[in-house]
């Protein structure tokens, strides 16, 4: 499989060159030049697999003969060794709980995929490679986490100032050894946006051996395709699922978690229709109305991890589906506020006994929406459940946030000292720091 740049297909890039760079030298996302078509086979007999030859059969297309299958094996064997879990709240509504790794976000999956991968191609060079990555919350933890004391890698992660929730914060400046968080003064589009001038910096490039870990990173995006498949393959193990169609609600901010969806979707996957769920930063939900593409500044709000106003993958989905047109026949998009977030955590937690955090509300206020206005009675609703709640007890008000406990590996982690450095969002300023710490 080869890799093109959604910019100028002239640029062509194998897996392991995608991984390693991230971006295109013309500043592009990667994507695959075609995406396979699984057999009927393959989904009937779906419910048999165990967890990891599933994985093999959904990602192997992507990657040919670049990882071997015994490595590749060993790398989907470390990236989910924790359990995922579809919880029914009631009726035909469920949540898909992908918030039970190490870093209590779905963000465990993708970064460690990609963190197996890059330690894998680390083997076949002798040179020090510096993970790049701005965060606005759980991206951060989960690469803090996935990459801690790695030989020959060193992470810079960027994440905004005091927009970030108190625990996210430790889960990023509390681990040391070959962990570097930047806190920088703005939103995170301005953590995306020195980002991405620096791997676009030829100053730099000579200098330093950038990577990504965001997804904009071609191996982070795929891997989140498991969610999907894994999904039916809960649901058939737990007899939830027939032979209906499936409709999920996906807590979206840079849109790289729906955009591994549609291509779950391509390959063959029987889903109905897609929802991207955001909070009031709603660029995507307005474009599917007006199409035009107008992102306004980024508003701060409870789901922190979604607050942002371009989101990267976007125009990974636009690739894939041509036109607005043709996006609109399966998949919707609708933002919502702080308040409707905070009235339905509550609203659920006391009539369901269930506990979401800001974003899986947002996912189910989505499904919610859709499932009343289109009158979808006979599919499997299912909301992406994307952190633990205890993640986002800062976050809501403390009536709720009472309810939620700790245990003691969060409340160790609580006492830590947090290690930062703080730069403004001047990109020369990062320049210059990158440059000279001697990384």
């Amino acid at each position: 499989m080869l890799y093109k740049s959604l910019k100028n297909n002239k640029y062509i890039a194998s897996f392991k060159e995608a991984v390693f760079f991230g971006q295109s030298p013309d500043k592009g996302l990667y994507f695959p030049e075609k995406i396979p078509l699984l057999e009927n086979k393959f989904f009937k007999n779906l419910s048999n697999f165990e967890v990891n030859d599933l994985m093999m059969e959904v990602i192997k297309p992507f990657i040919g003969n670049e990882i071997p299958y015994k490595e590749l094996l060993n790398i989907i064997s470390n990236t989910v060794n924790f359990k995922i879990n579809i919880k029914k709240i009631y009726e035909n509504f469920f949540s898909l709980e992908l918030f039970l790794g190490p870093t209590m976000a779905f963000k465990d999956i993708g970064v460690k995929f990609l963190s197996g991968c890059i330690k894998y191609f680390c083997k076949q060079i002798k040179k020090n490679i510096i993970i790049l990555t701005a965060t606005s919350g759980d991206t951060g933890a989960a690469v803090a986490n996935a990459f801690n004391k790695i030989d020959g890698v060193k992470v810079v992660i960027l994440y905004p100032s005091s927009k970030i929730s108190f625990l996210q914060e430790k889960q990023i400046t509390t681990l040391g050894d070959n962990i570097l968080a930047l806190e920088i003064k703005g939103n995170f589009d301005d953590c995306q946006l020195l980002a991405k001038k620096a791997f676009s910096d030829e100053q730099i490039r000579k200098k330093l051996f950038l990577t990504s870990a965001n997804s904009i990173n071609i191996a982070r995006l795929l891997s989140q395709i498991f969610y999907y498949f894994l999904c039916y393959k809960l649901l058939f193990k737990k007899k939830l699922l027939n032979n209906e169609k499936i409709i999920f609600s996906i807590p979206s901010g840079n849109f790289g978690n729906i955009c591994a969806g549609l291509i779950a979707f391509k390959m063959g996957l029987p889903v109905k229709h897609f929802i991207a769920a955001t909070n009031i930063n709603d660029t995507v939900p307005r474009l599917l109305k007006s199409e035009i593409y107008n992102p306004y500044p980024t508003k701060e709000t409870i789901s922190n991890a979604m607050d942002i106003a371009d989101p990267n993958n976007f125009s990974r989905i636009m690739y894939m589906f041509k036109h607005v047109k043709n996006i609109k026949k399966i998949f919707s998009a609708y933002s919502f506020s702080d308040k409707e977030t905070i009235n339905i955590i509550k609203f659920i937690w006391e009539k369901y006994k269930y506990m979401m955090d800001p974003h899986g509300a947002i996912g189910y206020l989505g499904l919610k929406k859709f499932y009343y206005d289109k009158k979808n009675f006979n599919y499997k609703n299912i909301f992406l459940a994307t952190a633990s709640p205890v993640k986002f007890l800062d976050k809501i008000n403390k009536k709720l946030s009472d309810q939620i406990l700790l245990n003691e590996k969060v409340k160790k982690l609580l006492k830590k000292t947090k290690k930062s450095i703080k730069l403004s969002n001047s990109y020369e300023n990062f320049k210059n720091w990158l440059l000279t710490s001697n990384l």
